[in-house]
């Protein structure tokens, strides 16, 4: 057996080719199993995806999500962090 582990897209890709031979999500998620082990995506992530196959939209790209604003109630903490919006509030109050 060999040590390749399919990336998300992979995963999704197969989805896809599996859709269109019309197997159900329940049986393509055995199969993934099957071939490599516990780290594929979970029955209901099969589900879902089968689902936006079913409403015709077949980009198994990542969605972008955007990253929420942090603030912060104390104009300090909130200056600090817009200098390095990487920090996180417990860094900032332990090096300060």
């Amino acid at each position: 057996m060999s040590n390749f582990m399919p990336s998300d897209h992979d995963l999704r890709t197969a989805l896809m080719f599996c859709y269109h031979l019309k197997k159900n999500a329940a049986k393509l998620h055995q199969m993934l199993v099957e071939a490599y082990g516990g780290n594929v995506l979970r029955r209901a992530q099969c589900y879902r995806w089968f689902e936006k196959f079913q409403n015709c939209d077949f980009d198994v790209r990542n969605e972008e999500r955007g990253r929420p604003a942090k603030k912060f109630e104390d104009a300090y903490l909130q200056a600090l962090l817009d200098e390095d919006d990487g920090q996180t509030r417990k860094n900032i109050l332990q090096n300060n």
